[in-house]
């Protein structure tokens, strides 16, 4: 019997050809097996193939046996019927001679006396007819009584005999016939005891030999079928499956020349099964291996996005401090440059604000990675979206001489409006830079299976397939070698890519060299008449002057900055330098502020959200922002949940005087 073990085995399945060690094994087995018809089974075949011979043999001989056995009754039937026929004819040869009836008559009773025969008739052409016997008409219309004829020559006495062989009257002429009626209903039930016996040893013959092809055939049907359920087993992946070999372990071993075949299959079976449950044990292990190794290095991996992040965060927080600081003094000095400063201050306005966008691209990818933007998703009218973007890129387009058309089909969408116009003003911006002179920029929408595909054209230089898995990466720019920051930093397309992720889609693209390229990305569509019509146009912001402000920041620099960039605009601003100072301030008695700017990273562990709570709660009526240089994970999301208005640094000074700009003095 087939033992299988009741222990589940490890999930790793692998199949048979994955077992096999060597590439030499693999190769020697067979690709393709062509297919073989097979119907019925095993068992049967064999019991067809046993019993259809011996069925054969059986009739033939039965029915050969059976014909002799008639045969020889007939042949003894006949016999006696005609030999009495001839005793009666050679003993009433001289009494019919002699028309002795008497003695005629006593023959014809004598040879009825000996019971072979029902009847005896005597007669010749004279006229001459003596019987013995019951009538035979009836009989003889029945068919029961069979007439065995003997004719009676006159012959010497020395001569005459009754057993005398044939052809010993030759030259006699007869002179009468007896003819001899016998009753052939025994001889008919032994004709039919014989058959019956024939048949019954037939059958007897086939029942035997359906009984030994029977044992036959399960003794070689078993031991298949318990080969062909660990072959099932083995091939499921169970392999410590194994078969019982067929007969006695120890005679084979003693006589291993005399193997049952069906024992020897049985023992190959069970060593691949052997060998297969080794190579699976082997495989686990490797796997194993494998997997820790994928694991380790995708700790590293996460340790390594940790550190760059924690780098990012630091690097960023630590440059736009200063950076901060420069740009409040260069937009401090601008008015009151001399023309020959002018063009310098313009200079480091410029390298500021390049530098202002890097951080700014550094500290969107954060965020992203940070998962604290959540996109609010509404219906988007698709021309809505067009147009700003169109006006934003008009002039740009102009300076490179490239035509900017664009296709709304008056489609609508469902997604951020904000995050959307990102991408598709990045993919437009980057289609503008690279189409060639009296090129062509097209931005259009068609309709696919599962939404709305935003199609962005250009028909420049194109991009290689081998910079095309690339393109989305931080920092990779294929026509900018030079690192030139006017081209940009390689961040867009990244965040673009980042973005559409948050969006529930993604970037493609269609490119090939000298034919230009296609970005695109597929949005759910909305019926346009179920977008909200746009809001109002924002009232013009109140004018600066007068406002009351509180700047809260450990750096001296940004400090004096500050209050000489607001001072400009007309603003009163009071500066502190620690937490415990701004709440002094904003819990003076008769102090009213309009504006608090607080840097998030204060001296001595303080924390600006603290000042940022003692605002909203001494001064609910000031507009309290959060300023800071830090991009890090845990900081963006300790500011989105405590739902706090952020500027990074640097701060633009416009971004600044609008946010300004929309309060109005309060006491």
């Amino acid at each position: 019997m087939m033992r299988t073990s009741s222990r589940l085995l490890p999930p790793v399945r692998l199949p048979l050809r994955a077992m096999v060690d060597s590439p030499s094994e693999r190769a020697s087995l067979p690709e393709t097996v062509p297919p073989l018809q097979v119907r019925g089974s095993l068992r049967r075949d064999l019991l067809r193939l046993g019993i259809g011979p011996c069925a054969v043999l059986a009739l033939a001989l039965t029915a050969w046996f059976t014909h002799g056995r008639l045969a020889t009754l007939d042949a003894a039937f006949d016999a006696e019927g005609q030999a009495v026929a001839r005793q009666a004819a050679a003993m009433s040869d001289l009494s019919l001679y002699a028309g002795d009836l008497p003695a005629l008559q006593n023959v014809a009773n004598a040879a009825l006396r000996g019971g072979q025969v029902a009847r005896i008739e005597i007669s010749n052409s004279a006229g001459v007819y003596v019987t013995a016997g019951p009538p035979a008409t009836a009989a003889r219309g029945s068919g029961a009584l069979r007439v065995f004829t003997a004719p009676v020559t006159l012959r010497e006495a020395s001569r005459a005999s009754a057993f005398a062989p044939d052809g010993a009257t030759a030259g006699a002429t007869p002179i009468g016939v007896v003819q001899a009626f016998r009753d052939s209903t025994a001889h008919g039930r032994e004709r039919t005891r014989s058959l019956m016996a024939g048949i019954g040893i037939a059958l007897i013959a086939l029942l035997a030999a359906w009984a030994a092809v029977r044992h036959m055939a399960r003794a070689v049907a078993q031991p298949l079928r318990r080969i062909s359920r660990t072959v099932a087993a083995l091939e499921a992946g169970h392999f410590e499956a194994r078969c019982d070999v067929v007969g006695d372990p120890a005679a084979l071993r003693a006589q291993p020349t005399g193997r049952h075949e069906l024992a020897a299959l049985a023992g190959d079976i069970n060593r691949l099964a052997e060998r297969l449950q080794h190579n699976q044990q082997v495989s686990e292990e490797r796997v194993r291996e494998a997997t820790a190794v994928a694991l380790q290095r995708m700790a590293e991996a996460e340790q390594a996005a940790l550190s760059r992040a924690r780098f990012l965060a630091a690097a960023s927080h630590d440059l736009r401090q200063p950076l901060h600081a420069m740009g409040l003094f260069i937009d401090g000095l601008l008015p009151s440059a001399s023309p020959a400063q002018r063009p310098a201050v313009l200079r480091l306005q410029e390298g500021t604000a390049f530098m202002g966008v890097l951080l700014d691209d550094l500290l969107e990818i954060s965020r992203l990675d940070a998962q604290v933007l959540t996109p609010a998703i509404t219906g988007l009218s698709l021309a809505a979206l067009f147009d700003p973007i169109a006006a934003q890129h008009a002039a740009a387009a102009a300076e490179a001489q490239v035509r900017l058309l664009w296709d709304d089909r008056g489609l609508a969408v469902r997604s951020d409006a904000a995050l959307l116009q990102r991408i598709v003003g990045n993919l437009v911006s980057n289609a503008i830079r690279h189409a060639p002179p009296g090129g062509t920029v097209l931005v259009t929408a068609r309709r696919r299976a599962g939404g709305v595909r935003i199609e962005v054209r250009d028909n420049g230089m194109g991009i290689a397939p081998i910079h095309q898995a690339r393109i989305f990466e931080e920092f990779y720019q294929v026509a900018n070698t030079e690192r030139d920051r006017r081209q940009g930093f390689g961040l867009g397309l990244a965040i673009c890519a980042r973005i559409a992720a948050l969006l529930g889609t993604r970037i493609t693209l269609r490119s090939a060299l000298q034919a230009g390229s296609t970005f695109a990305l597929l949005l759910p569509e909305v019926p346009l008449a179920h977008v909200a019509p746009p809001a109002p146009e924002p009232a013009a912001p109140a004018p600066m002057a007068g406002l009351r402000c509180l700047v809260v920041d450990d750096d001296p620099a940004i400090l004096d900055g500050s209050r000489a960039l607001l001072t400009q605009w007309g603003c009163h601003v009071d500066t502190a330098d620690s937490a415990a100072a701004a709440i002094a301030c904003l819990d003076a008695p008769g102090v009213a502020y309009d504006a608090v700017l607080c840097d998030l990273q204060l001296a001595d562990e303080d924390d600006g959200l603290t000042v940022i709570d003692a605002a909203r709660r001494l001064q609910p009526g000031a507009l309290s922002v959060l300023v800071s240089g830090a991009t890090g994970p845990e900081v963006l999301q300790r500011i989105r949940h405590g739902g706090m208005t952020l500027l990074t640094k640097p701060v633009a000074p416009a971004k600044l005087r609008a946010l300004l700009s929309t309060r109005r003095r309060v006491g």
